[in-house]
C-alpha cells in the first residue's frame, strides 16, 4: 500500500519533471523527455533486456553448461 502511494504520488512528479525539461532542451540536439524517464517506478531495467537466445547463439549456452566435461 505505502509502495502504491508513493507510485501515485511519482505519477504527478514525473509529469512535471519531463514538463520542466521540456521546456529547457534544444530541440536541435534531444527529442522529448517522456514522464516514465523520470518515474524510479517505471523505468525499465537496462540489465532485464539481455541477448535474445536464437539458433545462431544457442551453441554457446551448450559449450557452456551442457558440454563441460570435469577432467580429474
Amino acid at each position: 500500500m505505502a509502495e502504491a502511494r508513493a507510485s501515485s504520488a511519482w505519477d504527478h512528479t514525473s509529469v512535471v519533471l519531463a514538463m520542466l525539461a521540456n521546456c529547457h532542451r534544444d530541440p536541435k540536439k534531444h527529442r522529448a523527455f517522456g514522464a516514465e524517464q523520470f518515474h524510479p517506478y517505471r523505468r525499465k531495467s537496462r540489465a532485464a533486456a539481455g541477448v535474445a537466445i536464437t539458433r545462431k547463439n544457442i551453441g554457446l549456452l551448450k559449450k557452456a553448461f551442457v558440454d563441460r566435461r570435469t577432467t580429474t
